[in-house]
């Protein structure tokens, strides 16, 4: 079963995208499959088949637009901060 979801964008932006030559579909359905995939709510390879990629060219597509999977995101990188700081001042006391 496949899921149709409806953008409403404005006619004038719309007709103006795809003047340019912009796929609004294709970047829509691409920029959401990444953000499950950021979110951990997507495998890898259940990305590389919403993009259509093997295996390699999924790993390309990655990091060509820096996401590395498995990096650490803001809030890891903001809770690993505040453990050092705890660390290193319940040290100085």
């Amino acid at each position: 079963m496949a899921l149709t979801i409806k953008l409403d964008l404005p006619r004038d932006i719309e007709e103006r995208l795809r003047a340019e030559g912009v796929n609004v579909d294709a970047q829509v359905k691409e920029a959401f499959a990444v953000e499950l995939f950021r979110r951990g709510k997507l495998t890898h390879y259940e990305l590389s088949q919403l993009l259509g990629l093997d295996r390699f060219q999924t790993d390309t597509y990655l990091k060509q637009h820096q996401i590395f999977e498995g990096s650490l995101g803001w809030e890891d990188l903001e809770t690993d901060h505040g453990t050092i700081e705890g660390a290193l001042s319940s040290k100085q006391t």
